[in-house]
């Protein structure tokens, strides 16, 4: 009796704990999006369906389009960061994650040659698992939801809280744009020896550490 008393039990405690771990897990990431700053949103702006470049919650480490409502602006730079901000939050399955949960988006410009500078906090660098794989995945899924969702943006130049960093954690070269779209933008004229994508990009780096300094 004691032996099918605990066949019975020990696999209903089993799915008991792990119904109470999924609880757990589902109210801390409640607790998180409450914690985030909201999406901005003007009285504008029109719900879309907005394509979201999340991870595969299986063992292949590819990025899954999911769509998503949203009420989006017809600006680059507010829509650019309605979209980054939303990716940032995550989807509802935390195992699909791209990016760490504590990242925050801090600023967004878009130069004249469609090239998109984003400043983000120190958590997407430290917080990310280390690894060429990890640290790829989060910034295609960055470049993959920019290009399905802001035909504006052609490439993209990632900061870490202002300054520019050598890696993402420590393997992925941060120092180079990163192609978002594949249409060609007509090439303006190298001054002064530097290059003209190189020139308004430290223009940028530069607002954007004034910007941090206060």
């Amino acid at each position: 009796m004691a032996v099918i008393a605990a066949a019975l039990y020990f696999p209903a405690l089993r799915r008991q704990v792990k119904k109470a771990k999924q609880l757990t897990e589902l109210t801390a990431e409640q607790a998180r999006r409450e914690l985030l700053p909201p999406v901005p949103v003007t009285g504008g702006d029109l719900k879309v369906k907005a394509k979201m470049f999340w991870g595969s919650t299986g063992t292949d480490n590819s990025l899954v389009p999911v769509t998503v409502e949203l009420p989006l602006s017809s600006d680059p730079v507010l829509r650019s960061k309605q979209i980054l901000n939303t990716l940032l939050a995550g989807p509802v399955d935390a195992e699909a994650r791209t990016l760490p949960p504590d990242a925050a988006l801090l600023a967004f410009y878009l130069l004249p040659d469609g090239t998109g500078v984003a400043d983000f906090s120190e958590a997407l660098a430290t917080s990310i698992p280390s690894g060429i794989q990890s640290e790829q995945l989060a910034v295609d899924s960055i470049t993959r939801t920019l290009e399905a969702n802001v035909p504006q943006v052609q490439r993209l130049k990632i900061l870490i809280h202002g300054q520019e960093a050598d890696t993402l954690a420590g393997h992925l070269d941060l120092t180079q744009a990163f192609q978002v779209s594949m249409k060609e933008w007509p090439a303006a004229p190298a001054r002064s020896g530097v290059s003209a994508i190189t020139e308004p990009i430290q223009r940028a780096i530069e607002k954007v550490k004034g910007a941090t300094k206060h």
